[in-house]
């Protein structure tokens, strides 16, 4: 099982395209080979709605011609929005078999040029995320890489992890008790088949890094477990749990209480930072009060966070990689993969 976005899309995109070109090349210059062109009159237009809701309607068209003397009346293999009964079109019969037609080589053509427009884009969108993949690379080496700020203590506080919904350009932030945003990581470049472009803004200490974040992705870890997939996606073409790991962080995931869902105790270098404990998208409390049901309905999307750091970007990169992948352990998994830890755990100690 895998999901068709991003790199994934790129590749399934040039096939589809590759596909397009061929058969368009092949119905311009091969279906027709040999063929007559003639005009004939188009006699009905009958119209058979689709089963689907969201699919179109086909039309069944038929037109009348004349080929070597004898009159023929066959359907047409193409269909336009400026068909109308009585107008005249260019068909191609077979001299052979005059009953066989064809409506002629435009859709070919148009396969031909979708294909190459497709083709373009992704060649286009790729040299430019590889562009900005040198671009983030160097502002990394002049800042040492992506390091976080030194771990400084100060007072325990609860924080709000939330993620605006309902967009294609959506973002993250933590907010304050006062819902002052404290961090955020803004969609600066929207893409469907290269990783998006954000800006990372640590309002407290008046810092802004741009970072490349790539679509989500999933796939199967190769058993029989219907939960044990692997989610993840790149930040600044590397994978999230690998960049994390590299930067001292593990995380411990619990299951609360009465529910599925769960929290996270991150650690860095050893030591605890955060606790982060999955809520629904009411995550101040007067919300989740004036909201008792909903409130409920806790969502990968929104945690509430606490912590002594007085720096954020680590835990807010740290919520962003369980946000955005869907994961529910520091390696990209999900229940499955902690219920066969659990139970390798179990049998060692046995």
């Amino acid at each position: 099982m895998f999901s068709v976005r991003g790199v994934r899309l790129k590749y399934f995109a040039l096939v589809m395209a590759v596909i397009a070109v061929a058969a368009g090349v092949y119905v311009t210059f091969f279906q027709s080979a040999g063929f007559v062109r003639t005009r004939a009159t188009i006699v009905s237009i009958e119209e058979i709605p689709s089963d689907l809701p969201d699919e179109t309607s086909d039309h069944i068209v038929t037109v009348d011609y004349v080929a070597d003397g004898s009159r023929y009346t066959a359907v047409l293999d193409t269909y336009s929005g400026s068909y109308k009964v009585g107008k005249t079109v260019a068909v191609y019969y077979d001299p052979n078999d005059p009953a066989v037609i064809h409506g002629g080589k435009g859709f070919g053509v148009y396969l031909i040029v979708l294909g190459v427009a497709i083709i373009a884009v992704v060649v286009v969108s790729g040299k430019k995320n590889k562009r900005e993949q040198e671009e983030i690379a160097e502002l990394r080496e002049t800042r040492g890489g992506m390091t976080y700020a030194p771990s400084t203590k100060g007072e325990e506080r609860e924080v709000y992890f939330l993620t605006d919904t309902g967009t294609p350009k959506y973002g993250h932030r933590i907010e304050d008790k006062d819902r002052r945003v404290l961090y955020e990581a803004k969609m600066t470049k929207f893409s469907v088949t290269s990783a998006y472009r954000f800006d990372f803004i640590d309002h407290e200490h008046g810092t802004k890094t741009p970072h490349l974040v790539g679509h989500e992705e999933e796939t199967d870890w190769g058993n029989s477990l219907l939960l044990d997939n692997h989610y993840t996606f790149e930040l600044d073409g590397e994978d999230v749990w690998r960049h994390l790991k590299q930067s001292g962080i593990r995380v411990e995931t619990e299951r609360m209480e009465g529910t599925v869902f769960p929290r996270f105790r991150v650690f860095r270098d050893g030591e605890e930072i955060a606790i982060l404990e999955s809520s629904s998208h009411y995550v101040h409390e007067e919300d989740a009060e004036a909201h008792p049901k909903l409130s409920k309905v806790a969502s990968r999307l929104f945690y509430r966070i606490w912590t002594r750091e007085e720096t954020l970007d680590a835990v807010f990169v740290t919520a962003m990689a369980f946000a955005r992948s869907g994961a529910l352990n520091d390696e990209g998994g999900t229940y499955g993969k902690l219920l066969r830890n659990r139970l390798k755990r179990t049998r060692g100690e046995e």
